[in-house]
């Protein structure tokens, strides 16, 4: 009875602010609220519910009951009196045993309202409905939780957190109980032969044709664009027709969906003001040949993404082709609904299959938080009319404070590179997922996967859902039926875990494992044929050329219509922006295959190169190593030999890189080895470098010139002998290209030499 009084006297004692956010988000205030005890950790992805000073003390008179009730944490019982009013003191006290049991069932599982009527069937009605009610607000808050899309619910015993989802508004955007509006739908549109979204998924596959792509090679043909270049177009069915460039696009012939038609100009005119002299004035050269490639439902692979020139262009080019096929599906679904409502009973609904076996159709990979908030504004934008037209956004307040960024914690202003500033701008955390969900004219942020039409996320966040073999929590269901897989910034991906993406390209388009309440007389009989990967459309963007990039849209796309890659070649290189006066040796070794290269490399390495630099006169040598575990492979090596040498890579703490800078810089240690992804993510400038080693040639060919111009950092260095050596294969073409250029390049993967010399210089 005591405890009773001192919960609610705690409740009292809440602020309207600590209040609406314990009902909001099921958890403490950041900055005003210490009276709870559970406590949520965002970097662990774990959630305390309870914790007990171990030196509390406990009386051996207290009954089983009141010890259970200790175990129970202050944040449990608040959520159970939340909607129990204070003031009704003279209402029947239930028993602590009981609320300790209701609290462990609320933790164990969401449907733990069969435990409250088991143990409430002697109370009187009044006090029933009041437990049921109580109940239901713990579990709606606690579902709330969730933080950025559906992780599978359980309790605090398996370690893992219940991430926040919209719950509220699942009846208002459900597809199913949702009829079209008739001034939000463009059904005229939906009809025409022409529209290519109808055209793509109405197509009927026959079995022939599938085994057909499944067993025989692509045939290819080129074609020379204006604006994207050389364009190679690949299919195995021989029906495919290579496109052609449209010099201008007239917005209404491009099928787009009410209201995309009038909000697109207004959407895009900051990036058509950058553009000098734009043709058109919807589009700017570059968008008009992508959307055009992306309307025709085939994959299209484009390497030449830049975050500072044409990377905004990017993004609302595809935030534009998502957002009409989602619109197009949603409407299409309502339509039917009105149809199948409206319809006399006895008549044939096999007409109306229309959708997939889950409802999510579009899954954008996007390596930042920032990203994911800029797409979202994207979409907002595109569905508003004007500004007296406002789209209702359900959890926009909170989206932008988990998306957004503080300005206060901006770091120190250190000179960067403008690339760098791009691509790290704003909330740069790489583990998230949103659902979103859009009908007709309202959008829902934090929408459960299994409701979303969207979802947004990071390799990272998506790959703690799927899981993997072995766990009893994973969830991959929601993939089955995706329609458009849009991968940006995929170089990123390198140099965060390239796994999480092949991971995922394992998962997609996979038959589900349980129905999720599908209607299956809705669902196209592609997707009960499991055949939803050869009519998904695969988008990837990339800053560059790489076999693991290629891998992922050679080996893992399957679009009956087909496959666009854009394939232009560098014509100098990056080395022509080395500005000091430097020899460059580049080495070539040979290696039988591709699994091989590496143990060769390795072996080239010790054997041919480093006893040139082992004299004390080689001092201030960096060797730069793209791959962390050539890194390690050399750091042991180098302990083994006991080589005076430091190492800095990703992992290195700060101190120990200002260590390891020192010691280099003053010539303490000869030798420094350097990772790939510490000076991705950090561009610190090395100083005292004389010597340089290419252990390999750097994903990012720019990288190269920029380790190149660190050796003018250096107060002495005009004095110093400079070298620089690079290591390369025949597997390394793509590398070299971009390095030296594609003509140097032929020459020197043909030629009988192994070793060539180029000079730089300021004149």
């Amino acid at each position: 009875m005591g405890k009773r009084r001192a919960e609610r006297e705690l409740l009292r004692s809440l602020s309207k602010k600590q209040k609406k956010h314990l009902r909001e988000f099921g958890e403490e205030h950041p900055f005003y609220d210490n009276c709870f005890i559970g406590c949520y950790c965002c970097c662990c992805l774990h959630l305390c519910f309870s914790f007990q000073s171990e030196d509390s003390d406990k009386s051996s008179e207290e009954s089983d009951s009141e010890t259970e009730v200790e175990q129970v944490s202050g944040y449990h019982k608040l959520l159970a009196t939340l909607k129990t009013s204070p003031e009704s003191e003279s209402e029947e006290d239930e028993s602590e045993s009981e609320e300790a049991e209701e609290s462990e069932a609320e933790m164990d599982s969401k449907g733990s309202q069969e435990t409250g009527e088991a143990e409430g069937g002697e109370e009187d009605k009044n006090d029933v409905s009041e437990e049921e009610e109580a109940t239901d607000t713990a579990e709606q808050m606690l579902s709330q939780e969730q933080a950025d899309g559906t992780d599978i619910s359980c309790g605090p015993r398996h370690g893992v957190i219940e991430e926040f989802t919209d719950v509220k508004h699942e009846s208002e955007f459900s597809l199913e109980t949702n009829f079209m509006e008739e001034e939000s739908g463009d059904c005229n549109a939906d009809r025409r032969d022409s529209n290519p979204f109808k055209q793509h998924m109405d197509k009927e596959l026959e079995e022939k044709e599938i085994e057909k792509m499944s067993t025989l090679p692509k045939t290819s043909s080129q074609s020379q664009w204006p604006r994207l270049g050389q364009l190679i177009f690949s299919s195995t069915l021989e029906k495919h027709k290579t496109l052609k460039a449209d010099k201008e696009v007239d917005v209404k012939q491009l099928h787009l969906h009410k209201p995309l038609e009038s909000t697109w100009p207004k959407v895009n005119k900051q990036i058509l003001s950058v553009v000098d002299k734009p043709i058109d004035s919807s589009f700017t050269p570059l968008q008009r040949e992508l959307f055009c490639i992306m309307n025709s439902y085939q994959d299209l692979f484009y390497p030449e993404r830049n975050a500072l020139t044409n990377g905004e262009e990017i993004r609302h080019t595809y935030c534009l082709h998502a957002l009409n096929h989602v619109l197009k599906a949603n409407a299409q679904v309502l339509s039917n609904n009105a149809k199948r409502r409206d319809r006399k009973p006895g008549t044939d609904t096999d007409d109306h299959r229309d959708q997939g076996l889950t409802r999510p159709k579009v899954l954008m990979i996007v390596p930042f938080r920032e990203c994911a908030l800029r797409i979202v504004h994207i979409i907002i934008s595109l569905l508003e009319v004007n500004d007296k037209k406002k789209i209702d956004v359900s959890n926009k307040k909170r989206f932008k404070g988990e998306f957004g960024s503080d300005p206060e914690e901006k770091p120190p202003n250190l000179k960067r590179p403008e690339d760098y500033e791009a691509v790290f701008a704003g909330n740069i955390d790489d583990h998230f997922r949103i659902g979103v969900a859009i009908l007709q004219k309202s959008m829902r942020l934090y929408a459960p996967f299994y409701s979303s039409d969207i979802i947004i996320a990071s390799p990272l966040g998506i790959r703690t859902v799927i899981g993997a073999e072995g766990e009893k929590k994973r969830d991959f269901d929601f993939l089955s039926s995706i329609e458009i897989l849009i991968i940006d910034q995929a170089d990123i991906y390198l140099m965060q875990n390239w796994e999480h993406v092949l991971h995922l390209m394992k998962h997609i388009n996979l038959l589900p494992l349980d129905s999720h309440g599908v209607d299956f007389s809705r669902v196209r009989m592609l997707n009960l044929n499991n055949w939803s990967k050869y009519y998904r459309q695969t988008l990837l963007f990339s800053a560059l050329q790489n076999p693991q990039i290629n891998s992922i849209f050679n080996k893992h796309c399957f679009n009956y219509v087909g496959q666009v890659a854009v394939r232009n070649m560098p014509l100098t290189g990056s080395i022509s922006h080395v500005v000091v006066q430097l020899p460059h040796v580049f080495r070539r070794l040979e290696a039988d295959s591709v699994t091989s290269v590496i143990d060769a490399r390795f072996q080239f390495f010790i054997d041919k190169v480093l006893p040139e630099y082992r004299d004390a006169i080689m001092s201030h040598t960096l060797i730069f190593v793209p791959s962390y575990f050539d890194y390690v492979r050399l750091r042991n090596y180098f302990k083994k030999e006991d080589l005076n040498f430091t190492h800095i890579c990703e992992y290195t703490k700060k101190a120990a890189v200002c260590r390891a800078r020192r010691f280099f810089l003053k010539g303490e240690k000869q030798f420094l080895l350097f990772t790939e992804r510490f000076h991705f993510y950090k561009r610190y400038t090395i100083k005292g470098i004389r010597n340089l080693i290419f252990y390999e040639l750097p994903t990012y060919s720019h990288f190269y010139s920029e380790i190149c111009n660190m050796l003018k950092a250096t107060d002495n260095g005009v004095d110093a002998t400079w070298t620089c050596t690079a290591l390369y294969s025949k597997y390394d073409a793509q590398k070299l290209a971009a390095v030296v250029g594609i003509d140097r390049t032929a020459q020197m993967l043909q030629s009988k030499k192994n070793v060539h010399l180029f000079v730089t210089g300021e004149n």
